[in-house]
C-alpha cells in the first residue's frame, strides 16, 4: 500500500513514545482497573449479605416474644419496648463499667439495675408475661433514674419524662396513666428543686450530663414517630379488612347465585308435579311413577344442599379452586341426569360426544357449576323438540367443551353483556327465568382454573358456549411420556 511522505510524517509524529517506566505504570493502572471490575461485584454482594443479616437480626430482636394470636395494638407495644431495650442494654452496661473504673460504684449499680430491667423485659416477653415485663422495666428504670438524678445530678431526671411517655403508650387504663404520671412528675420536680448529695461522691462530668439530657430529649421524637407508624399501620390493617369483607360479600353473592340455580330447578319440578296432583291430571296408574320422580327430585335437592354446604365451608376465606385430574364423562352424565325432567318436558334430543377416556385438570365442583349453567341455558332457550349437542375436542394442552343449542340465539349486544352484572335475564321458551348471574360466575370459575369461555350466537339460529380448560395437570404430561 502506498503512502505519501506527508502522511508518513504525520503518522510518525502522532505515535506515542513510551519508556520502560511509563509502560510499567500503564500495566499497573490496567491491572488495578481490572481488579476493580472483579472486586466491585464481590464487595457489593458482601455488603448486601451483611446488610441482610443485620436486618434479619434486628427484626428477630424487635419481634422477640411476639406471638401469632396477639392483638394488633399489643404487637406494636411489644415491638416498641423491644426497640427501646435493644440499645439500652449495651449503653447502660458501658456506663456501669465506666463508673466502676472511675470509682462511682453506687452509680454503676444503678446502671446495672437499668440494664437488668431491659434484660428482664426481653426474658418476660419470651415467656409471654407481657404485663410483668412492662412493670419491671418501668419500675427499675424509673427508680434508677430518680436516684441518680437526686444524688449524682447527671441529667437522668429527663429520662423520667420518657418513662411517662412509655406509660401512656403501653397502658390503656387512665388511672394507671394518671397516677404514674403524677409520681414521675413529682420525682422530676423534687430533683430540680430539692437536689441532694452524698458526701464523698464525686460528681459526674458535665459532658455526661449534656449527653443524658440530649438522649432523653431525642426519645420523644422517636416515640411520636413510632406512634405515628402504629396509627398508619393500623389504618392499613383496617383497609385490608374492609377489602377482605368486600371480597367475602362478593363471594356470598356468588354462593347465592349457585343456591338460586341448583335449588330452583328441583323445586320448580316439584311445584309442577304437585300442581298436577291437585288438579287430578295424573291418573291412578301413574301415581307410583310420579312418586318415584318426586323422590328423585328430593334426592337431587338434598345433593345440591350438600354441595352448597361444602362450598360454604371451603369459601370461608374466599372461593378458591382445588384442581384435580378427573374423568369428564361421569361428571357430564351427572349434569344430564340433573336436568332429565327438563329434557323430557321439552322433548329435547341431547347428542353427547364425550370420549370415555377424556380427563380434565380443574376444580370438579366449579366445572360442575359451569356445565350446569351452560346446559340450563341451552335447555331454557331451546324450542320443544329441539336438539342440544355436547362435544369435546383437544386443543394442544387444553380441552374444549362445547354445548350448542338450536334455540332463540342472541344479538351481538346480548353477547357483549353476557358476562356483565348489568345484564337483564331473559325468559326461556317456556317462560323460564334465571337470575342473570350464572354466566358471570362461570367466567370467574373458568379463570380460576386457567381456562376461558367463548360464545358464538345468532338470533334464531341458536347459541354455542365453549369452555377451554387444562386437560392435564402439572405432572400428568410427564407421566404419559414415561408410561
Amino acid at each position: 500500500m502506498f503512502y505519501s511522505p506527508g502522511i508518513l510524517r504525520s503518522r510518525a509524529f502522532c505515535l506515542p513514545v513510551f519508556n520502560s517506566s511509563d509502560y510499567n505504570k500503564l500495566l499497573y493502572q490496567r491491572s488495578i482497573k481490572k481488579s476493580g471490575y472483579i472486586c466491585t461485584p464481590m464487595l457489593n454482594k458482601l455488603q448486601k449479605f451483611i446488610y441482610d443479616k443485620m436486618k434479619d437480626y434486628a427484626n428477630a430482636i424487635v419481634n422477640y416474644g411476639v406471638s401469632p394470636g396477639m392483638p394488633f395494638i399489643e404487637v406494636r407495644r411489644t415491638k416498641l419496648l423491644n426497640l427501646l431495650a435493644l440499645p439500652c442494654i449495651p449503653f447502660m452496661f458501658f456506663f456501669a463499667v465506666l463508673n466502676v473504673i472511675q470509682g462511682r460504684y453506687l452509680l454503676s449499680f444503678m446502671n446495672l439495675i437499668t440494664t437488668f430491667g431491659s434484660v428482664m423485659l426481653l426474658f418476660l416477653h419470651h415467656r409471654r408475661r407481657y404485663l410483668w415485663a412492662r412493670l419491671v422495666l418501668i419500675v427499675c428504670s424509673s427508680c434508677a433514674f430518680a436516684f441518680t438524678g437526686f444524688f449524682y445530678h447527671n441529667g437522668a431526671e429527663y429520662f423520667l419524662f420518657n418513662m411517662m411517655i412509655i406509660v401512656a403508650l403501653v397502658y390503656d387504663n387512665k388511672w394507671v396513666i394518671l397516677i404514674s404520671s403524677l409520681i414521675l412528675i413529682s420525682a422530676f420536680l423534687g430533683i430540680v428543686y430539692f437536689p441532694q448529695s452524698i458526701p464523698g461522691i464525686s460528681p459526674v462530668p458535665e459532658e455526661r450530663v449534656w449527653l443524658n439530657a440530649g438522649t432523653a430529649l431525642i426519645f420523644p421524637m422517636v416515640g411520636l414517630t413510632f406512634f405515628k407508624y402504629i396509627q398508619e399501620d393500623y389504618q392499613r390493617e383496617i383497609e385490608a379488612q374492609q377489602q377482605s369483607l368486600q371480597n367475602m360479600n362478593k363471594d356470598k353473592e356468588k354462593l347465592f347465585s349457585i343456591v338460586a340455580h341448583d335449588v330452583r330447578s328441583p323445586l320448580a319440578t316439584l311445584e309442577v308435579l304437585l300442581d298436577m296432583f291437585l288438579k287430578g291430571e295424573y291418573p291412578e296408574k301413574d301415581m307410583k311413577e310420579a312418586a318415584e320422580v318426586l323422590h328423585e327430585k328430593v334426592s337431587q335437592l338434598g345433593g345440591s344442599l350438600d354441595n352448597i354446604l361444602r362450598w360454604s365451608s371451603r369459601s370461608m376465606k374466599g372461593i378458591q379452586s382445588l384442581p384435580e385430574s378427573f374423568p369428564l364423562l361421569p361428571l357430564m352424565t351427572e349434569v344430564l341426569y340433573f336436568f332429565r325432567l327438563n329434557i323430557l318436558q321439552k322433548n329435547i334430543t341431547v347428542d353427547m360426544k364425550v370420549p370415555e377416556a377424556q380427563t380434565l385438570y380443574a376444580d370438579r365442583d366449579q366445572v360442575s357449576v359451569i356445565l350446569r349453567n351452560f346446559l340450563s341455558n341451552a335447555l331454557k332457550f331451546s324450542y320443544a323438540g329441539g336438539r342440544v349437542t355436547i362435544e369435546t375436542r383437544v386443543e394442544e394442552d387444553k380441552l374444549a367443551i362445547t354445548i350448542q343449542d338450536e334455540g332463540t340465539g342472541m344479538t351481538p349486544k346480548q353477547v357483549a353483556d353476557l358476562f356483565s352484572y348489568n345484564q337483564h335475564p331473559e325468559y326461556g321458551t317456556n317462560g323460564e327465568r334465571g337470575t342473570g348471574l350464572g354466566l358471570v360466575l362461570c367466567r370467574e370459575f373458568a379463570q380460576q382454573n386457567s381456562g376461558s369461555i367463548m360464545v358464538d350466537s345468532l338470533p334464531g339460529k341458536g347459541t354455542s358456549l365453549t369452555i377451554l380448560l387444562p386437560a392435564f395437570g402439572p405432572y400428568d404430561e410427564d407421566d404419559e411420556l414415561f408410561n
